[in-house]
């Protein structure tokens, strides 16, 4: 039998099965990520008011290749996700963190993990509750030893344009906008509170479910509030910065603009060794 017809042949029993991405690569073209992206996993993540909360998150999990490998093992990934508890907890993913980057020997490593948070939020005449979902991330980073996590938030609200109110007879335009929060604390801060930072600064805020009289004052109060994209990041910022809990944030706003035919936004990046030192930012950590 000519075995280069049959792909893949099995080994004879007792064989070592050669690990291909071990080789060596000639190339000498170092990679700065390579892992798995988008893989499903529970996570438990605390809630303010329930003390704990179950979703589904998604995970990118990467790391640093020297040049003289040809490839990393992505199989140990999904171990190493799948080792810890059935649901991730925050603990769980800073043990991921540093376990990933030893058990495939690299200098740097990077886990994302994203997934939908559940607010329960009341109109603000009738009461009547609704929940809200909010896209959260942790991020997790080694690099040279040293350990960085964060904390970003997607909070959507409404926001009424300044200069529409002005100039028209009648109303002004507003629309929805995507205001996110990317933040590096010293303690412990609750998800809830990042989202209620954004909200306060907005036109208005958003709701699951809003009757009449709701309806009516949302409306009337985005247009006793109007904001440009660069006043809520200013407003968001002097929040974070007035925190001493915060040691370092990124606060972006995109206006999904309701008379043009493109977007508005705007960025506000806070120097990380302004507040509390590199250190802080180094080794913050935003889960305890």
């Amino acid at each position: 039998m000519d075995t280069r017809l049959t792909p893949n042949p099995d080994p004879p029993d007792g064989l070592p099965v050669e690990d291909v991405q071990s080789r060596i690569d000639t190339r000498r073209q170092p990679i700065d990520r390579v892992g798995i992206k988008d893989i499903l996993h529970p996570v438990r993540i605390r809630d303010r008011a329930l003390g704990e909360q179950h979703t589904i998150a998604r995970f990118d999990m990467t790391v640093d290749l020297p040049q003289d490998f040809k490839g990393t093992h992505m199989s140990r990934f999904v171990e190493i996700l799948n080792r810890h508890e059935y649901e991730i907890s925050v603990n769980s993913f800073q043990n991921m963190l540093v376990e990933m980057t030893e058990r495939l020997e690299a200098s740097s490593g990077h886990i994302d993990m994203r997934f939908p948070y559940f607010v329960e939020k009341s109109a603000p005449v009738t009461g009547v509750k609704s929940l809200v979902d909010y896209q959260v991330s942790f991020l997790g980073e080694i690099r040279e030893g040293q350990t960085t996590t964060r904390v970003r938030v997607l909070v959507p609200v409404t926001s009424l344009c300044p200069c529409s109110k002005a100039i028209s007879a009648r109303g002004a335009h507003n629309q929805r906008s995507h205001v996110t929060i990317t933040v590096t604390t010293c303690e412990f801060v609750w998800i809830e509170e990042l989202i209620e930072w954004v909200e306060a600064e907005a036109s208005a805020p958003i709701y699951g479910l809003l009757k009449r009289p709701d309806e009516k004052f949302v409306t009337e109060q985005a247009y006793d509030n109007p904001k440009f994209v660069e006043d809520m990041v200013r407003d968001i910022a002097a929040r974070l910065d007035a925190d001493p809990r915060i040691a370092a944030f990124v606060v972006e706003s995109e206006n999904f603009e309701s008379i043009h035919n493109h977007s508005a936004y705007a960025r506000l990046e806070r120097d990380p060794t302004r507040k509390t030192g590199q250190d802080a930012w180094r080794g913050g950590n935003p889960f305890d």
